[in-house]
Formats: C-alpha cells, structure tokens, sequence
C-alpha cells in the first residue's frame, strides 16, 4: 500500500480563496470619459462597495481572517504529525513485515481521510459564517438605500456592479456608506458549526 500524505496548504489555501471580504487588490484608476446628463429617477448603488469599505465591512473582514487563522491552527498540528508519522513509517518499511506495515500504513490513511473530512467541513463552516455575516450587513443596508431612493425620488436603483459606466453624480454608494457607518460598527461572531447544526436536525 503507497503510503498518501495530506497537505493542509491546500484545504487553507482554499479557506482564504472563500473569503469574499478579503482586502481587494488596488485597480489602477480608470481614464476619465466624457459624461452624458444625469438621467432623471435613475439612481446607482454599489451593494459590494458600501458593504466591503463600510467601517462594519472591514470589522468583518478582519474577523473573518482570525477565524481563518483560528482555523489553521486547530488542522496544522494534526497535519504535521501525519506527515512525520507517515515519514517515520516509509523508514521503517524493510524492518517490518508485510502484515504490519499494511497495518500500520491503512491506519495512517484512515487518520489522513478523517483529516481531510474535518478540513473540507471547516471550509464549509467559514464560507457559512461569511455568508451569513454578508447577510447581516446586508440587511442593515436594505433600509438605507430605501432611504436614499426616497430622498433622492428615485425611480430606479441600478446595482452598480452591473453597469460598465456611469455618470457619477447618480452613484448614492457613498451616502450608503456613510448611512450604514452611522447605523452599524460591528457585532459579534464566531464560526458556524455545521455538524452541531446537522446533529440538532436529527
């Protein structure tokens, strides 16, 4: 039986690829380009803006990278061990007899697929956290923008994600932030446990 190793820099890897808060890479500035008039009712919002740059954003997006960490922790000890157990048996292979080594070297996978287990469901708990969190804000933000929409006597609000271009002055997202800054900082946290949830359901 080949002896397999798991490597934990992949399941973190894909851990920090989940996190949809992580600080955005900086785009270099756009050319400016002639405007056309402001066309009257229509009304522009970027959802992902007001939440990612909003003062309870960013304390969401540092929380997310402690439990992320927190995370890493709790798999990188389990994962260094399987590799120096694993390394200790492959040393050992001309010693032992074949019985023994099979043994031995089916017990190391099966500890390297519960690890892998435990890894893919502490991804799973960090994407429902975020999302779940995202959810939050989002939520805070809905009776902002209903407000903005009012006072500005809009007749359409556009997600600014789905627009190439716009003239700036019916971008409300900055007034957004600063409503959803005045309403919410932050709230408190911690991972989703799913196989709590799962449990509970039975």
């Amino acid at each position: 039986m080949k002896i397999s190793q798991f490597f934990l820099g992949s399941a973190i890897a894909a851990l920090l690829a989940s996190s949809a808060t992580a600080a955005p890479v900086a785009a270099a500035a756009p050319a400016p380009v002639a405007q056309g008039p402001v066309i009257p009712g229509v009304c522009i919002l970027s959802v992902n803006q007001a939440i990612t740059t909003s003062t309870v954003g960013r304390y969401v997006s540092d929380r997310m990278n402690q439990i992320v960490a927190q995370v890493k922790a709790e798999l990188t000890p389990e994962d260094t061990a399987i590799a120096t157990d694993g390394r200790a048996l492959e040393a050992q292979r001309t010693t032992l007899d074949a019985a023994t080594f099979q043994s031995r070297a089916q017990a190391l996978q099966n500890r390297v697929n519960a690890l892998r287990q435990k890894a893919d469901l502490r991804q799973r708990e960090v994407q429902a956290t975020e999302q779940k969190s995202l959810n939050r804000i989002a939520q805070e933000l809905d009776p902002i923008a209903r407000q903005l929409y009012a006072q500005h006597r809009c007749s359409l609000l556009v997600n600014k994600e789905a627009v190439m271009i716009a003239n700036p002055e019916m971008d409300i997202t900055t007034q957004a932030v600063a409503g959803l800054n005045a309403r919410i900082q932050q709230f408190a946290f911690d991972r989703e446990h799913l196989d709590t949830a799962q449990a509970a359901s039975r």
